[in-house]
């Protein structure tokens, strides 16, 4: 099924399932970094929110929200930096 490299299937979960919500991977060493991230986001996948994760735990996972948050620029996508403990309701 389509592309295997960085971006894989991100424009199939994009068209084919046309998800509202993401979790999406901004650390940047073993997962997209956050302008990869906002990327996939905005140009394939197209959700109305997104959640950053796997970001921060290590010191391999450089990407930050606020990275991530000005790679993706003003668009339709809403993102919600949460922190560990927090909870969101939709």
């Amino acid at each position: 099924m389509g592309d295997t490299g960085l971006f894989g299937d991100m424009n199939l979960i994009g068209s084919y399932y046309k998800p509202d919500l993401v979790l999406i991977p901004i650390g940047g060493h073993f997962v997209m970094s956050p302008g990869d991230a906002a990327y996939a986001t905005r140009e394939m996948i197209k959700p109305k929110f997104a959640i950053p994760v796997h970001y921060g735990t290590t010191p391999q996972l450089k990407g930050t929200t606020a990275e991530y948050i000005g790679a993706l620029g003003q668009g339709a996508t809403k993102v919600f930096p949460i922190n560990p403990g927090e909870k969101l309701s939709f």
